[in-house]
């Protein structure tokens, strides 16, 4: 057994290797509270130093710089003083070092008091700010549901994997700039030919209401089509079948997706949105609507909402889509209205409420973002279960068990069926490297 680390910076390494609850009552909760805000501190000034190439133009129209800066403050404020509070009845000490270390280089930049100058508004850009606030956002907000009406009351917030996730949430909110060059060039040059001046000013001549409502399906009924398209074409499941991949369900599963699917589905999806020409105002509410029910959907909460849920999409619906369960596989597609599943014959049928577990049958797709990223450019699919049940000594009395079938009656791949779905013995992840003391 290799021996613990004893220096800050190793045991700070070790924390970011392990997964698994965090033993309450040691400091290691506020301490991984403090050094958190700390980093996102420091992201946060470098931002102020080059907010031409960190912020989001969309967003850099709404910022209050004054509030920002008080924000800034304040999260410096609350790390630095619960950093100083675990130091001083000397728990965690390690986790204090790493937050004061952090604040420290923050400081040296200029903290919240950096000058910020005009700037163009016309520059590459990666989306930092969106980054920052939406991972402290959604924390907050998520988390703290996940605590008040969990599903899974033993599964951790540090789940395994929860690495993987993190490091998809910062590739995919940092190339947000990119995205959005690419999928707006793409949308108006391959949907502008569709383009109706009479659809439009209809369009655009509804209430509110009734043409969020319209936008909300319009998109929905194109994300469900591509959506059964990942699953049932092989070459596009292979991209998808990084996003089922996760183990575990909650608020940062959402976030592991390849981003070649990522941008086909905004193509997709916002190409007939374009064509009907909804304002501007219903576009950006249908934004929040999609942006809630991502994370929400994935989160591990037990939420149903009755009859309702045969309406709309709830999280228990979506972790039917993300199941192993055989009752489960290819099905539940739709993102926002449940009826269509029930519409198209695609909706679970199943004799309980919840679904018993997650992934991908065969657990062939590798875990980390750069091993997730060249998959399916030919990565292998061979099941790994399999191989690791072949490692396994049989009873001489009993004989092997014969190789997994897909739905299909096709044996190997696991590619002919899109999720090709299987249980695992295990429900919340076990902690295999235990977070230090």
């Amino acid at each position: 057994m290799s021996k613990p680390p004893r220096s800050a910076l190793g045991k700070l390494n070790q924390l970011t290797e392990s997964h698994g609850e965090l033993r309450r009552g040691k400091g290691m909760v506020s301490g991984v509270v403090a050094l958190s805000l700390a980093m996102l501190s420091l992201l946060a000034v470098i931002g102020f130093h080059f907010p031409a190439y960190t912020s989001t133009p969309e967003l850099r129209a709404m910022y209050d710089v004054t509030t920002l800066r008080y924000l800034l403050f304040g999260g410096m404020l609350i790390s630095g003083m619960t950093a100083a509070l675990n130091l001083v009845l000397g728990r965690a000490r390690w986790l204090s070092a790493g937050a004061f270390a952090f604040l420290g280089v923050a400081q040296l930049l200029g903290g919240p008091t950096v000058p910020i100058g005009d700037f163009a508004d016309d520059t590459p850009y990666i989306g930092l700010d969106f980054f920052i606030l939406d991972l402290l956002g959604s924390t907050l907000v998520f988390v703290l549901i996940e605590k008040l009406v969990p599903l899974r009351r033993e599964q951790p917030v540090f789940r395994a994997e929860w690495q993987t996730d993190l490091q998809h949430f910062f590739v995919n909110h940092l190339s947000v700039g990119l995205v959005l060059i690419v999928v707006n060039r793409i949308v108006q040059g391959a949907f502008g030919w569709a383009e109706s001046d009479t659809v439009r000013g209809f369009v655009q001549g509804l209430p509110f209401l009734p043409a969020l409502l319209l936008c909300v399906l319009v998109a929905d009924l194109a994300q469900y089509w591509l959506h059964r398209a990942y699953h049932e074409v092989p070459l596009l499941w292979r991209f998808h079948s990084v996003h089922h991949s996760a183990k575990s369900m909650d608020w940062l599963a959402g976030s592991r997706q390849h981003i070649f699917e990522l941008i086909l589905t905004r193509v997709l999806v916002l190409g007939p949105i374009f064509v009907l020409g909804f304002s501007q105002r219903v576009v950006d509410a249908y934004v929040i609507v999609v942006g809630f029910q991502a994370v929400f959907n994935h989160a591990n909460v037990s939420v149903r909402l009755g009859p309702l849920r045969y309406v709309i999409v709830t999280p228990n619906f979506h972790h039917w889509h993300h199941s192993r369960d055989t009752e489960a596989i290819d099905k539940n597609y739709a993102a926002h209205f449940a009826f269509l599943d029930y519409l198209f014959g695609t909706a679970v049928t199943a004799n309980r409420t919840w679904p018993d577990r997650y992934g991908v049958v065969g657990d062939y797709v590798p875990d980390g973002f750069f091993r997730q990223f060249w998959f399916p450019f030919g990565g292998s699919t061979e099941s790994q279960e399999e191989r690791r049940l072949s490692k396994l000594p049989v009873p001489a009395d009993e004989p092997a068990e014969p190789s997994a079938v897909d739905v299909h009656g096709q044996a190997g791949d696991g590619l002919s069926s899109g999720s090709t779905h299987e249980p695992l013995p295990s429900v919340a992840p076990s902690v295999s490297s235990p977070a230090p003391e």
